[in-house]
């Protein structure tokens, strides 16, 4: 990449989106994870990792219940969502090899998370999105972690996986040079314009957080990064990257305009027979965001199951 745009790129972005947050942040190498504090006693614990330009509080509203012990993470370069909370280093955390804004990097900061802060043994980790591939590379960096652990992939990135042909031709004429460019643009043109085409019917919560999207990264680049890994991620990622998922669901849309959904769906049929493929009647991308009633139960959780 040529010395000039990476100067354009590293020009800092500005957070737009944070909600109030009561628990503890932890800085992991260049990401965070946050533990939100419960008020029952939990029953179950559930990490979250969130899409490509999206932030934490994709999860916190669907998992609000008082018995669940809730992680989040915070990629790699993303801006950390919260108010009122000062992040923390920790004593468990390790250098991370990778390069920042990969999914590798950010696997190296879930792994991390599992080993270390959960409470209880019923453990789900669900990933939206890029944050599915960063679950499945976590998974071969320490497939011992994932043993006895649920996993929830929810229209994601998968190996041999691809992008919607409308993304694709979005993306085919953008140098390095005109991102910022196209994110002012975006950033500057009614969400309206586009939020139909590609995020599907909007709802109250949609709207709050899809509406400050290019502004979840500390910067352009990482979104360059992020776009060109998840790619690449894609194309070199085997299906056998499934054997390590012991107990899990994969949450396919109806329809999904951000990534390709038969490509989606022919991946997810490599899994092995342990793990359900659930198509949901989700009209867009967001399953979760759109209706919540395609998650599974947690009587599924694996822990449980074995009594």
């Amino acid at each position: 990449m040529k010395a000039s745009h990476i100067r354009k790129l590293i020009k800092p972005i500005d957070i737009a989106y944070s909600e109030m947050f009561s628990g503890r942040v932890y800085r992991v190498g260049e990401g965070a994870v946050s533990v939100r504090n419960h008020s029952g006693e939990a029953e179950q614990t559930v990490i979250g990792v969130h899409g490509f330009l999206e932030n934490h509080c994709y999860f916190t509203q669907t998992y609000d219940a008082p018995t669940t012990e809730l992680i989040l993470l915070t990629c790699s370069n993303y801006h950390i969502p919260v108010n009122g909370v000062t992040p923390e280093t920790s004593d468990w955390e390790v250098p991370i090899k990778h390069l920042e804004g990969t999914i590798e990097y950010d696997a190296s900061i879930l792994n991390q998370a599992l080993a270390n802060l959960p409470s209880t043994r019923n453990i789900r980790v669900h990933g939206h999105s890029r944050g599915g591939a960063v679950i499945l590379e976590a998974t071969k960096q320490r497939p011992e972690l994932y043993e006895g652990v649920e996993v929830v992939l929810e229209a994601s990135a998968l190996p041999q996986g691809k992008v919607h042909p409308l993304v694709t031709a979005l993306l085919e004429p953008v140098s390095h040079g005109m991102w910022p460019w196209v994110i002012r643009l975006v950033n500057s043109a009614p969400s309206s314009a586009y939020g139909q085409t590609f995020f599907g019917k909007m709802n109250p919560r949609k709207k709050q957080l899809l509406s400050k999207l290019f502004c979840a990264t500390r910067d352009h680049l990482t979104i360059v990064r992020n776009i060109e890994n998840l790619l690449e991620w894609m194309a070199r990622t085997d299906t056998s990257v499934y054997q390590n998922v012991r107990h899990g669901t994969f949450l396919i849309p109806e329809l999904d305009r951000i990534l390709d959904r038969q490509a989606m769906l022919a991946s997810a049929q490599q899994s092995p027979t342990t793990v359900r493929i659930i198509e949901t009647q989700a009209r867009s991308h967001f399953v979760t965001l759109d209706s919540k009633e395609w998650l599974p139960g947690f009587e599924s959780l694996p822990a449980v199951a074995h009594g």
